[in-house]
């Protein structure tokens, strides 16, 4: 019998204390939300009507995109036609505002003509500014097997990096490689008279036009659009032989790879449609890329963009790539940062909240309960351990962050809990008061207690599930931490308040301890009160 009650108090110590220490040792942490650790709120509208399913979709490819950028818990949202995202923690506030906000159509643009080295004149004319961009020559190496590489000799000249669509790999055969010949091609003169670069709203879908490169880098005369980001299956940024370059995968058929290739036709070799052999890459007015057209045709899935990318360009081309498209046009409306203090500040008056109500209680266990309260707080405490080390589990490998809301579930759960072991001492008060020795009486009282706990904790669970699936934004996390504590609650009144009760209602130190028993503290609350005795009649004659 005392081995059946060893064994889970072992195991629930173990696991509390072993999964506290290995989260400590880590140096893993609970992830915090925007609120309590400041963090950046946009608010995008749509630029015309939209119907609520392209409303729908643009959320959709929002969160894809910012969950792609790591955030921890991000909250995009609808209020009305408003598209609202949250970004807690984001460590790069302009990268990721520059991401989320970029909302045009992807385009796929030929080059008509590379301006790099021209002056250029901005499209608002009341604050132009004139900028040189830098010279854009590139070299091309070529590799027998048919595989090809296109790079810019020199990033901070080339500015932006300058990549190429690669057909077939190599047939795993080849065993020999041809010496690499290398050919320059020549400088292209730089542009005599200031070169006037298209406005956004001038930026047409089958309008020639002059756009800039990423960070205002290279200066590029653009045809019309030959096709746009549904084309793109996926795309995503590797580095297989110590170079960054971007994988890129095609859908199938004629809105796909059919129409990439029809595209690619044009440009390798350059005809009247693609003169320069390379296609720009357009999101938002911006070119992102402006690789050259090594082959006619390609596999839907062996296509890549290649160039002196560091790994941030890369995974920047990718997401745009991914999640370029979105169904309607949005502009930001509202940009607002939440301060590292103002999260601190919050955090620190959330656990103060938490400590003043755990001691009260304990104080109020101790007081009324006596030794029993020792128990309750044990409890408490490898519930805590338990919750803590699952909530930086999940924000290290699921991205689960802990808002105020989560905090304020957390501080209700403490009632759950505590509402569980007085469930059982009282009970365990009717069965001693009944005229049952402690010892005999705590396994008969958990068994009853154990059914209500559980019928209270199934309803807590089941509240906090409703909220946690009808509803969004901070509510879902208060639904969540609450189901979390509630599912603890119920395995740590089975494996460690069960078999503690009992294993210490055999100890006579701990049952009559002066002061601080438990016969003593159920006494004083009336449980051992001994019933009044009828007086015998003829006794004492």
């Amino acid at each position: 019998m005392r081995r059946k009650l060893w064994l889970p108090l072992v195991f629930i110590v173990v696991a509390a204390i072993g999964g506290l220490a290995a989260t400590l040792i880590s140096g893993s942490s609970p992830e915090l939300g925007l609120d309590l650790q400041g963090g950046v709120s946009v608010v995008l509208e749509p630029t015309s009507n939209a119907s609520n399913d392209a409303l729908g979709q643009s959320v959709e490819i929002i969160r894809d995109r910012v969950d792609a950028l790591g955030v921890a818990e991000p909250e995009i949202t609808r209020q009305g036609d408003a598209i609202v995202v949250q970004l807690p923690g984001v460590k790069n506030r302009d990268r990721a505002l520059e991401l989320v906000g970029q909302t045009a159509e992807l385009r796929f643009r030929p080059v008509l003509q590379d301006l790099s080295g021209s002056e250029v004149i901005q499209p608002d004319e009341n604050a132009s500014t004139t900028t040189t961009a830098p010279e854009g020559d590139g070299t091309t190496t070529t590799t027998a097997g048919g595989a090809t590489t296109t790079t810019a000799p020199d990033e901070n000249a080339a500015g932006l990096p300058l990549g190429e669509s690669a057909g077939a790999a190599q047939e795993p055969t080849t065993t020999t490689t041809a010496p690499p010949t290398t050919t320059t091609g020549p400088e292209e003169p730089a542009q005599s008279e200031p070169v006037q670069l298209t406005s956004r709203q001038d930026d047409k879908a089958d309008a020639t036009v002059t756009l800039q490169g990423k960070d205002g880098e290279g200066v590029y005369e653009l045809g019309p659009t030959l096709a746009t980001g549904q084309i793109v299956s996926s795309a995503h940024a590797e580095i297989p032989q110590g170079q960054w370059l971007v994988a890129l995968s095609m859908k199938g058929g004629a809105d796909g790879i059919d129409k990439f290739n029809e595209i690619a036709a044009q440009c390798n070799p350059p005809s009247a449609t693609c003169p320069a052999g390379r296609l720009a890459i357009v999101l938002d007015s911006v070119v992102q890329s402006a690789p050259t057209i090594n082959e006619p045709s390609y596999s839907k899935d062996d296509i890549t963009i290649s160039g002196s990318f560091t790994e941030g360009e890369a995974k920047d081309l990718a997401l745009v790539l991914r999640y370029g498209s979105l169904p309607v046009e949005l502009e930001r409306q509202s940009v607002q940062t939440v301060s590292a203090s103002l999260g601190e500040d919050s955090l620190r008056a959330g656990v103060i909240a938490g400590v003043v109500g755990l001691v009260l209680v304990a104080l109020y266990m101790l007081l009324y309960y006596r030794a029993l309260g020792v128990v309750m707080i044990v409890g408490v405490g490898i519930s805590g351990a338990l919750l803590y080390s699952i909530v930086s589990w999940m924000g290290e490998t699921r991205g689960l962050a802990l808002t105020l809301a989560g905090v304020t579930g957390i501080i209700v759960s403490i009632g759950v809990t505590v509402d569980s072991y007085v469930v059982f001492f009282e009970r365990l008060k009717d069965e001693v008061k009944a005229g049952r020795t402690l010892r005999t009486s705590t396994e008969r009282a958990f068994r009853r207690a154990f059914r209500t706990i559980l019928a209270a904790d199934i309803s807590s669970f089941l509240g906090a599930a409703v909220l946690w699936w009808l509803t969004v934004g901070s509510v879902r996390g208060f639904a969540f931490f609450l189901g979390l504590s509630t599912v603890l609650d119920v395995i740590v009144a089975w494996f460690f308040t069960r078999p503690t009760v009992i294993l210490l209602s055999r100890n006579r130190f701990f049952t009559e301890m002066p002061g601080f028993g438990v016969a003593r503290g159920l006494a004083s609350s009336g449980a051992l009160a001994r019933p009044a005795v009828a007086p015998v009649p003829g006794a004492g004659k």
